[in-house]
């Protein structure tokens, strides 16, 4: 037979797969077909702050196994793309464009053309992100791709907004929040990291006590020495007792306050106290009633309570009041080398400088009538304690109930100018919250709109409803919500998954998704984290280039299981493309065996090819179980060895003679042949473009694309 002009050439995959890709685009191959069982997922949408990294291609490559698996099972399959505005990320990077490009803040250009900035590079940004989903092979449905910004979501969000707010969810209060003194914003618990830091201990004589802090600069205002009311050390004092210490600003009248909440075994086991700026110091406050003055402005700059230090910057500062410390006699020792944990702002790296500021919070601890008196904590712990919501791997069971039982409301507002701007509206003590305006003419009547944006996580976490129209009841909301499976990296399990499902249970009562699998970090091939200043990084669609989109699937699935980090290395993604070259050259030996035609079934058959055929069962089997219980690193490898080792290297060199035999042949035609198309099948979620064009050279009985062949039956 005369082979096509493609097996001739060895397997490239850059004249290859964007063909492909848009052959399934032509004949609308990712779009929901048929009226079977709906399977559903929302792609967790990448910021528009850059490109895609590996993490990406992993959560990509993951995602399609499981959605082209499910199409090719006949379900009525949807993957809704979409991108994430990522408000403070974007806002950030735009900033530091604008001050570099042309030495200008935000305030410079004003709110209105800064948003215009900001749109046209998150704009541009998500043309390229788009276009690299679509080089790894993503097989989502571009016609119901969706934007956490666009005017749909927008819509979803305010209208979340009011019915939380009617329903006394969402409230307007002064609480002490996480201040990002650079930024200029509020930031949400789960947006911390801590850093661990060495720097100085200062134990200080504060009266009768010593007292330990590694930051001096915040102790103006501190009336309120603390103890643990069983320390005996300290019995001969009682609660509410009035001393009189010489302190930074000279004599002052401390207040002696016994709570359980103090660790007996740090420092001296006495304390005092910042409540307007630390977050413990708060809570003690909240409990006792105590007063709260403020020491630190927005800025990061000491207020006239600091005296003569009014004005310096906390980090400037902290020298010279050590300085006035030691002179006033007030320090006991210096402990040069302590090492403790610092809060950051993840988005950044600035520290964090708590505040008590007015701010618009989540009540997470209201009973909530319509959801028989359940809070929202309740909601959220419930849906997975129910079983109602698998996690995969299990212990990060654990680890979510652990971070339900610790919440606290959630500070929703941000004072940056990107996302989505809080529905409220003032007119003296007058307050409007509404999805629209108060009126058409609301500004020349002297409303003014509340300047603050909202949380990211807040529109995020309508994201698997918000997509299919809600509040609309659209066809696509009834069709495919709660969604089957949401799949995302374990690090936003509470930025994210937690908060979807607050939301889905409070404004639908359904929950979001049945399952929720989490893949692991990607890291270097020691186990690192990657980034640019290590010089190990590894850019996906540069692998792309030179090895192709299967081969950087593969490497990314193959030996990482749920919840594991992966090792990726250039060599690994290498290796997988001497795969594709093997699966190629396959295809071109058993095209030439079987003469380009589908082989008739024979009569009978030899016990060495039933074996054979009854080990395929068994392959087949296996890899279905294995992506059923989304054990999708056992399925690729298992593949990966079938094919190389005993397809390769067994099934086809013993069959190499035979075929030479005219009363063999037949019967070896028709096994390769069997095998083979059964491999196509089999291997076409994980490596869908080698096999999507294999099979365009196939002989088959079959449809035309791969992509909507049914999966093999048992």
């Amino acid at each position: 037979m005369n082979l096509d002009e493609r097996l001739l050439k060895p397997y490239n995959p850059a004249t290859t797969e964007d063909r492909i890709y848009r052959e399934w685009l032509a004949k609308r191959a990712f779009e929901p077909q048929g009226e079977g069982e709906a399977f559903s997922m929302v792609m967790p949408p990448p910021n528009v702050t850059g490109v895609l990294h590996l993490g990406h291609a992993a959560m990509i490559a993951i995602e399609d196994i499981m959605v082209r698996y499910a199409r090719m099972q006949g379900k009525r399959t949807l993957w809704l793309p979409g991108t994430d505005h990522a408000a403070i990320a974007t806002q950030t990077k735009v900033e530091e464009m604008i001050y570099k490009a042309e030495g200008k803040t935000r305030h410079d250009l004003g709110r209105e053309e800064f948003l215009k900035r900001v749109t046209a590079f998150a704009t541009e940004s998500h043309d390229k992100i788009v276009e690299q989903i679509k080089k790894l092979g993503a097989s989502t449905d571009w016609t119901r791709e969706a934007y956490t910004l666009d005017e749909r979501r927008a819509r979803a969000v305010r209208e979340a907004f009011v019915r939380m707010y009617e329903a006394g969810l969402i409230y307007r209060g002064e609480r002490i929040v996480n201040w990002d003194p650079r930024l200029q914003t509020t930031v949400s618990d789960d947006e911390l990291e801590m850093k661990e830091v060495t720097e100085p201990f200062y134990y200080l004589k504060y009266g009768p006590f010593i007292i330990g802090t590694a930051r001096p600069e915040t102790k103006f205002g501190d009336k309120y020495v603390v103890m643990h009311p069983a320390d005996k050390r300290y019995a001969n004092y009682e609660h509410g007792q009035k001393l009189e210490v010489t302190w930074l600003n000279g004599q002052i009248t401390a207040t002696v306050i016994k709570d359980e909440s103090i660790d007996m075994t740090f420092g001296t086991g006495v304390m005092t106290i910042t409540p307007a700026h630390d977050t413990t110091d708060a809570a003690i406050a909240a409990r006792h009633g105590l007063e709260s003055e403020q020491i630190i402005d927005l800025k990061g700059k000491l207020l006239p309570i600091a005296g003569e230090f009014a004005g310096l910057h906390i980090k400037k500062a902290r020298g010279a009041i050590v300085e006035k410390l030691k002179t006033l006699g007030l320090v006991e020792k210096i402990e040069e080398k302590y090492v403790h944990n610092v809060p950051v702002n993840s988005r950044g790296g600035e520290t964090i400088e708590p505040q008590i500021l007015r701010q618009w919070f989540v009540d997470v601890n209201k009973p909530i009538a319509e959801r028989n008196g359940a809070s929202l904590k309740a909601l959220m712990r419930e849906a997975v304690a129910s079983g109602g919501i698998k996690i995969i791997p299990e212990q990060f069971e654990k680890i979510y109930f652990h971070w339900i039982d610790n919440l606290r409301d959630w500070c929703i507002s941000r004072q940056i100018w990107y996302g989505h701007q809080i529905p409220v509206w003032y007119r003296g003590e007058e307050i409007y919250v509404g999805v629209e305006p108060p009126s058409a003419a609301w500004q020349s009547e002297g409303w003014v709109a509340d300047p603050d944006t909202l949380d990211t996580w807040f529109s995020s976490g309508l994201w698997t409803f918000s997509t299919l129209g809600w509040p609309e009841a659209t066809a696509d909301l009834k069709a495919f919500h709660p969604t089957t499976v949401l799949e995302t990296g374990y690090d936003i399990l509470f930025f994210w998954v937690a908060r979807m499902i607050l939301m889905s249970r409070l404004l639908l009562n359904q929950l979001p998704f049945k399952t929720v699998y989490l893949h692991g970090l990607v890291r270097d091939e020691k186990g690192q984290k990657m980034s640019k200043s290590k010089g190990n990084s590894v850019d996906p669609l540069a692998m792309i280039a030179k090895y192709g989109a299967d081969a950087l699937r593969l490497s990314l699935i193959i030996g990482t299981s749920p919840g594991s980090d992966v090792r990726i290395s250039e060599d690994k993604i290498r290796g997988y493309k001497n795969f594709s070259n093997k699966l190629w050259n396959i295809a071109r030996f058993i095209l030439t065996a079987i003469e380009g035609e589908v082989p008739a079934r024979p009569e009978s058959l030899s016990a060495s090819t039933t074996s054979r055929l009854a080990e395929l069962e068994a392959v087949t089997k296996d890899i279905t179980d294995d992506i059923e219980h989304y054990r999708f690193y056992l399925a690729g490898e298992k593949l990966y060895h079938y094919v190389w080792h005993t397809l390769a290297d067994k099934i086809i060199e013993a069959a190499k003679a035979p075929l030479q035999v005219p009363s063999e042949a037949p019967e070896i035609r028709f096994l390769l042949y069997t095998i083979f198309d059964r491999m196509l099948r089999l291997l076409h979620p994980f490596t869908p473009f080698i096999t999507e064009e294999l099979w365009s050279l196939w002989p088959k009985t079959e449809r035309e694309l791969l992509i909507n062949t049914p999966w093999p039956k048992i």
